[in-house]
């Protein structure tokens, strides 16, 4: 079993956006998955309440939980499970960052939004996990995007070659406990999710596998 952990110390960077569709890119490509929601708000748990499909499974937990509640998994047969963090609070990261396979820390290219992303860098880097930094919400013209890029790679972060656009397409399928490329199947937004799917199979596994099969 592998275990990603999206997490931020930013809000409003898109961590539950890409929990719920990687999970439903991993069971539509055969794997059974599981999110654990970490987040006060819930905001998992409330998407799983609006899904009509049963998977993947969703569990809203406190941190001090993971333990168990991953091994519990990993015994049950579980293929991936996917840590959907709190923001601002370091301990709930550090805690899940601790089972992690691979960390994805997503943020905006705004300057604020990069300085809350290091908090959570230097947590991966004192644990030796893996990690990549997703950009989200990013804006078809403009140079933040490349200018964040830049200053990560000043960092030592790796980034993400899949960077994630601001559609209305995530939003709209939030709401109906959809995933983007089940709302909008051969929209830009699947497309962006099929990417970083392949993106976390070559981290987990070693070689990309294409959603759906």
């Amino acid at each position: 079993m592998k275990v990603i952990a999206v997490l931020s110390q930013k809000g409003g960077v898109g961590k539950t956006t890409l929990a719920t569709c990687l999970a439903v890119a991993a069971e539509a490509d055969g794997k059974t998955t599981a999110i654990l929601d970490l987040d006060p708000q819930a905001t998992a748990s409330f998407w799983s309440d609006a899904r009509e499909a049963e998977a993947p499974a969703v569990s809203s937990l406190q941190a001090v939980r993971l333990g168990p509640v991953i091994a519990a998994a990993a015994k049950h047969g579980t293929d991936l499970v996917i840590i959907d963090g709190a923001a601002v609070a370091r301990d709930v990261a550090q805690m899940a960052a601790q089972f992690a396979d691979l960390i994805l820390i997503p943020t905006k290219a705004a300057v604020f939004d990069t300085m809350a992303m290091t908090h959570t860098l230097d947590i991966a880097r004192q644990l030796d996990k893996p990690v990549a930094v997703v950009l989200t919400f990013v804006s078809p013209q403009g140079q933040e995007t490349a200018d964040a890029i830049e200053a990560m790679g000043q960092l030592g972060a790796e980034v993400c070659p899949v960077t994630i656009g601001n559609r209305k397409a995530f939003f709209r399928a939030q709401g109906q406990g959809l995933a983007a490329q089940e709302f909008e199947r051969s929209g830009a937004a699947a497309k962006e999710v099929a990417a970083l799917y392949d993106y976390t199979n070559i981290r987990l596994y070693g070689a990309a596998k294409e959603s759906g099969q």
